[in-house]
């Protein structure tokens, strides 16, 4: 055992161990730390007292100002937090992040982005979920060394007098109050811009994107309403549509300029393409695009739907596809429950005889449960792929049918021709 001078000589020497941390060590501690946590080590020593204060990387949430008893309104919380960051900090602040929900309107969030844009701000995520929308002072738009920004649910109105972000690499808008023709301008005033992310619901009008450096995009809700314009580096293209009218949705338009394009992955948040009487998809683009390599499908139904049709058209465009993943939704789900709608029908041989998979090397299908369409999928994928090495298929679903059913259905895939001597079908979890 210890005797008690060892153990208080033993204490004494934590202080001065902390106290004496070179300062590029406290601030690596502190940027770890919640903001909450790195506030509180000011009660360490003198030294650690104000270093928060010096803080280059900041993100400040409600857990700052929510606590289990809330007896002060957290609008007031927020507005002091805020007031004690403007009158403390010292030195300039490189990241930022603000996530603030159901507050009423803050002045004080003006104040502070003002403040940034004096102090070097070059990542800035701002989640103001706020009771009114929040406008964007325009002293946003002077942040000269940005390089990556985030808005959520806020109005973006930018000065006529706004040359652009030079710096800014990527650009991220969800639930985002702005006309098109300004985030047509705010896009192309960004000529260094790599990574682009939208999340549009309501916009009727085209939205052109010109950024010739533009290496990813991800876009959300209303995917009938961009076209990529001048993009000739963009690499990988994300799309999760919502709400679809079928006759809206021109992937000709959308393609047209994405010669570069390697990675697609195209999801319909469940929802069915509608479309009206007497209207027929595309069977194919009136393009190739040859440089797409893997595509990723999520939520497809394998029975007659606009969904399908368009799926196909993408897949006869890509001569040259490598990989292909497709995560099933059985139809069988949304039906269950509503004896009056009619099941649609199944998907037949006659929608895939023109689909070619010459360069096809893997394919991955997730939720596969042993339908009639899927077997149908998997023995034509096998039959026609001459270069086919894996099929990877999940088989979580497969798991809770019979034994016997099981085994029937690794039978019949296994019966199946396959036109690759080095194909091979492994069964996976992916649950």
């Amino acid at each position: 055992m210890m005797p008690p001078k060892a153990i208080k000589d033993r204490r004494s020497v934590l202080p001065d161990a902390l106290s004496y941390l070179p300062d590029n060590v406290i601030d690596i501690i502190l940027m770890r730390l919640p903001s909450e946590d790195a506030v509180r080590t000011s009660i360490l020593s003198k030294k650690w007292r104000y270093h928060w204060c010096r803080l280059t990387e900041l993100k400040i949430d409600e857990s700052l100002w929510k606590t289990e008893k809330d007896l002060l309104n957290p609008t007031v919380k927020f507005t002091k937090i805020m007031y004690q960051l403007l009158s403390l900090h010292e030195g300039p602040i490189t990241k930022f992040t603000l996530f603030v929900v159901h507050l009423a309107s803050c002045p004080e969030i003006d104040s502070f982005i003002y403040f940034l844009s004096r102090n070097n701000i070059q990542h800035l995520v701002l989640n103001l979920s706020l009771r009114k929308e929040y406008r964007l002072p325009s002293s946003l738009f002077t942040c000269s060394q940005l390089r990556h920004l985030s808005l959520c649910f806020c109005s973006i109105q930018h000065p006529s007098a706004f040359q652009g972000f030079d710096k800014l690499i990527s650009l991220k808008l969800c639930e985002v109050n702005i006309s098109s023709e300004l985030l047509e301008s705010l896009i192309s005033h960004c000529p260094l811009l790599e990574e682009l992310e939208l999340d549009i619901e309501d916009q009727s009008d085209t939205i052109e994107i010109n950024a010739p450096m533009l290496r990813l995009f991800n876009l959300s809700g209303n995917i009938s309403c961009v076209c990529l314009k001048n993009v000739p580096r963009l690499v990988k293209v994300l799309l999760y549509g919502d709400y679809i009218k079928a006759e809206d949705l021109d992937f000709a338009k959308l393609f047209e300029c994405c010669p570069a394009l390697e990675h697609l992955l195209f999801f319909s948040f469940g929802s069915e393409f509608s479309a009206g009487a007497g209207y027929e998809a595309p069977t194919r683009l009136p393009f190739n695009l040859n440089s797409v390599k893997r595509f990723y499908l999520r939520g497809i139904k394998l029975v007659e739907s606009y969904m399908l049709s368009y799926a196909l058209c993408l897949i006869r465009s890509f001569p040259y596809l490598e990989y292909l993943e497709i995560k099933i939704h059985e139809y069988g789900f949304d039906y269950e429950d509503e004896d009056d709608e009619p099941i649609p029908e199944p998907l037949e041989l006659k929608h895939l005889w023109d689909v070619t998979f010459n360069h096809l090397k893997e394919v991955k299908l997730v939720y596969v449960s042993g339908t009639t369409s899927e077997l149908l999928l998997i023995k034509f994928l096998l039959a026609e792929s001459p270069v086919l090495e894996r099929m990877l298929i999940d088989r979580q679903y497969l798991d809770h049918e019979h034994l016997d059913t099981r085994l029937q259905i690794f039978a019949e895939i296994s019966n199946f021709s396959r036109a690759s001597p080095k194909a091979e079908v492994v069964y996976i979890d992916l649950s």
